[in-house]
């Protein structure tokens, strides 16, 4: 049809030139033909509109004023031209970005933004005309978001806006959940994308972080130095104790201290004999007399 489409207007075009050729009579007719397909065109093309995917319509009445009981999904419509226009909606959600300044509960300023997406309540999109036009997130979004966060920010301090990130996220979402209904305006989502601090509460925040770490490892070389010292202390203990064992030992048994000694000795004997490097020891390195037949006897194992 569309491919005949031209066929059939140049035919058209034809008779009516033929018309006009046949003299003023026919001149006359074929003018009156002419306006009257033209006239019919623009008639047809006034009296229809399309309704994209994704969007919907209302209609406006010059007459009557706005049609509240109507919204026109996606398709062809019709309406009287002159009389009826229709305005059109986008109905799909459309991402937007809104920063505010403001202060914390602690007085710190805090810079906070947040990516909002938002999309008209179809159903009421009469009313949403009649309040705020077609640019309504232009007219409300900023305006209710700065509303939502100097309430919700003013509840925290700044350091809590940071270790309660989550729940300073959430009840701004329920907030402007809240708020953007009042308007017609339905919320998808909504997320904190930034949040930052002055400089000089960000300066003061690193240097406590600096003087922690530097207060933990102190308490750390203190815990340590303790630790030491209790060490010390009963590496001192033990070795009180074993001395006073050994003058026990040597106060009831005077041939303890020689017991000792053959052990010492037999001990650097064995090493001695374990070592590939020729040494040659006298008895005052073995801490041991020889010449006494005890300990001769003893250090042979008889």
């Amino acid at each position: 049809l569309v491919n005949k489409t031209p066929r059939y207007l140049n035919s058209f075009l034809r008779q009516i030139a033929a018309r006009m050729s046949a003299g003023p009579r026919g001149a006359g007719l074929g003018l009156k033909l002419l306006a009257g397909a033209g006239a019919l065109a623009f008639g047809l093309k006034e009296a229809t509109y399309t309704v994209e995917g994704g969007q919907r319509a209302v209609v406006f009445n010059r007459i009557g004023g706005m049609q509240m009981d109507t919204v026109l999904s996606e398709g062809l419509h019709f309406r009287i031209p002159w009389i009826q226009y229709p305005i059109i909606y986008d109905i799909r959600a459309r991402p937007r970005k809104i920063s505010s300044l403001t202060g914390s509960k602690d007085l710190q300023m805090v810079n906070i933004s947040l990516r909002v997406l938002s999309r008209p309540l179809a159903s009421n999109l009469p009313a949403l005309y009649q309040q705020l036009g077609k640019d309504y997130d232009e007219r409300v979004l900023p305006s209710i978001v700065n509303e939502v966060l100097k309430s919700v920010v003013a509840k925290f301090n700044a350091s809590q806006l940071i270790t309660q990130r989550a729940q300073v996220s959430l009840l701004i979402r329920r907030e402007l959940f809240e708020r953007a209904r009042d308007f017609n305006i339905i919320l998808d989502d909504v997320a904190i994308t930034e949040l930052s601090f002055s400089r000089e509460y960000t300066a003061a925040v690193e240097a406590k972080q600096v003087a922690q770490q530097e207060a933990q490892r102190a308490q750390f070389y203190v815990e340590k130095a303790k630790q030491d010292q209790r060490h010390k202390i009963i590496q001192a203990e033990g070795e009180a104790e074993a001395a006073k064992m050994l003058g026990q030992a040597l106060t009831k048994n005077p041939g303890y201290l020689k017991l000792r000694k053959i052990r010492a000795a037999q001990n650097i004997a064995k090493t001695v004999a374990q070592s590939q490097n020729k040494v040659y020891l006298n008895a005052d390195s073995l801490v041991l007399n020889l010449q006494d037949k005890d300990n001769f006897n003893m250090l042979l194992g008889n």
